[in-house]
């Protein structure tokens, strides 16, 4: 009897187990077959068909999380929806700059004929840009002008955070809300989550400021729509006639993240007057429409037209992942191809994928002046220690490497030939410029450029420039984790 249990016992787990292995067999295999059905870099489809094979259980929950790019079928829907009916607005706005680019050289031509591709932005002339960088100086400039606006403010962050000088921000909100100015708040559920928890929202819809949650992660709808991606963008438009971006979030750098020891974040922002203006206008607008779940056609009426201040040719340039296809992607790849004497980069993430980092390399050997500046300390590790494997091949094709040590570089930025510089929320990495919903102002104009350079110049006196010699002779051990990290590098 027992020798029969027996049997009976080692067959049934033998046949539970082959079912197991079935099981396991049939879930990895399909899970690579989906992997490999889209057309994707192939360093990612590695990356994920080793996660997969080697973690099933966690490779299929993170792909099922992250794998793909979808918003979402709902939003998919009204982006589209939306995208034909601002296109129509847009396209108004336009006509009446058709004959600016020729002001611009023809390198800068080809951009920003690149960047106005799949119904992107056109140049515009006659606007004026003041570069700032001390954050503290910028929040009470955001205060000064929300206390003079007369008509309307639009705040679109990643972050809002709380404490110190931002909340002065929100307190002149108010203000201004109370006195009659039209307010519209838009914040990234993620980025701002503390911000959403507090009690802000409440005292801001109970002054009559409009608050919007950009992409609510929602449990349970994960298979439908990514929660990484994000709306990354930084954009503070006042009486639709002025505007501030760049790479600030409503921050103050003395109580941010100061728990992640890289010291205080350091940014930069840009105040631009005149015609471009409209264009970030209607980038929020669009934004607003889509994110506001109460709104579900693209209404608003045409911004006024904005006289010239000045005599600066810009073009705003907003990506994202489901309209414009990779057009950030291009035009990073077009701007290192082009240029021919310089080209400095500065960034607190630092990922670029096998294309970007040959482009890279190329520059370098064929005569042109390549910088890199990163933070020296990252608030994450991992992307830290991925930044770094790529440090042997920049460094012995000529990339000359920066590391900041006055606190978190924060600044995102490409400067080339100090004639045309691309200036906004696009981090060099693979999120950036192919997940988030990213803004950025290209500027085709030497003083900007040359203002730019001074700022630069500020942060190469407080870096130090990686010898490739003394690199070289680093611990072994920090050759594989950089490489391991490395792996992590196209889902970072």
């Amino acid at each position: 009897m027992n020798d029969l249990l027996s049997i009976f016992l080692r067959y049934f787990f033998e046949l539970n187990l082959s079912w197991l292995l079935l099981i396991h067999f049939a879930l990895v295999t399909g899970f690579i077959g989906v992997i490999i059905s889209a057309r994707r870099p192939v360093g990612v489809a590695f990356a994920w068909i080793f996660i997969v094979m080697t973690f099933p259980v966690l490779g299929i929950s993170l792909y099922i999380l992250i794998g793909d790019r979808p918003v979402g079928r709902k939003l998919k829907q009204k982006i589209t929806r939306m995208a034909l009916e601002y296109l129509h607005f847009k396209s108004k706005v336009g006509q009446d700059y058709a004959d600016d680019r020729q002001l611009i050289t023809l390198e800068g031509r080809a951009l920003s004929l690149l960047a106005q591709a799949n119904n992107g932005s056109p140049v515009i002339a006659g606007n004026k840009l003041e570069l700032h960088t001390d954050s503290l100086e910028i929040l009470q400039y955001f205060i000064n002008e929300i206390n003079q606006a007369k008509v309307s403010l639009h705040l679109e962050f990643y972050i809002w955070a709380l404490g110190g000088a931002a909340d002065q921000v929100g307190e002149a909100l108010i203000a201004a809300a109370k006195r009659g100015v039209s307010c519209r708040v838009l914040l990234d559920s993620l980025g701002s989550k503390d911000w959403f928890k507090s009690h802000w929202p409440g005292r801001f819809r109970d002054a009559g400021i409009e608050v919007t949650e950009a992409l609510p992660i929602q449990i349970g709808r994960f298979q439908f729509r990514r929660a990484d991606l994000r709306l990354h963008r930084k954009i503070f438009v006042i009486d639709g006639a002025t505007v501030w971006t760049g790479s600030m979030n409503l921050v103050d750098p003395r109580t941010f993240k100061q728990n992640s020891g890289v010291g205080e974040w350091v940014d930069a922002m840009v105040r631009v007057e005149g015609p471009v203006a409209t264009q970030f206008e209607l980038t929020f607008a669009f934004d607003w429409c889509v994110c506001n779940p109460n709104i579900s056609h693209f209404t608003e009426a045409i911004p006024t037209a904005v006289p010239h201040a000045g005599s600066v040719v810009a073009q705003k340039f907003a990506s994202g992942p489901i309209y414009r296809d990779d057009i950030l992607y291009q035009v990073m790849l077009s701007a290192i191809i082009d240029a021919r004497e310089e080209l400095t980069i500065t960034t607190p993430y630092f990922g670029p994928d096998d294309g970007l980092l040959q482009a890279l390399m190329a520059s370098a050997r064929r005569g042109v002046n390549v910088n890199l500046i990163i933070p020296k300390l990252n608030d994450s590790t991992l992307v830290a220690w991925s930044s770094r494997s790529y440090y042997d091949d920049l460094l012995q094709s000529g990339v000359k490497i920066a590391e900041f040590h006055g606190g978190l570089l924060h600044t995102k930025s490409l400067l080339v030939d100090k004639r045309i510089a691309i200036f906004g929320s696009v981090n060099f990495d693979q999120r950036s410029l192919r997940l988030n919903f990213e803004i950025s102002l290209i500027v085709y104009n030497e003083d900007f450029c040359n203002k730019l350079q001074k700022l630069i110049t500020t942060y190469l006196e407080k870096s130090d420039y990686v010898d490739l010699d003394a690199w070289s002779k680093r611990p072994q051990w920090h050759h594989y984790l950089e490489n391991a990290a490395h792996l992590t590098s196209p889902l970072l």
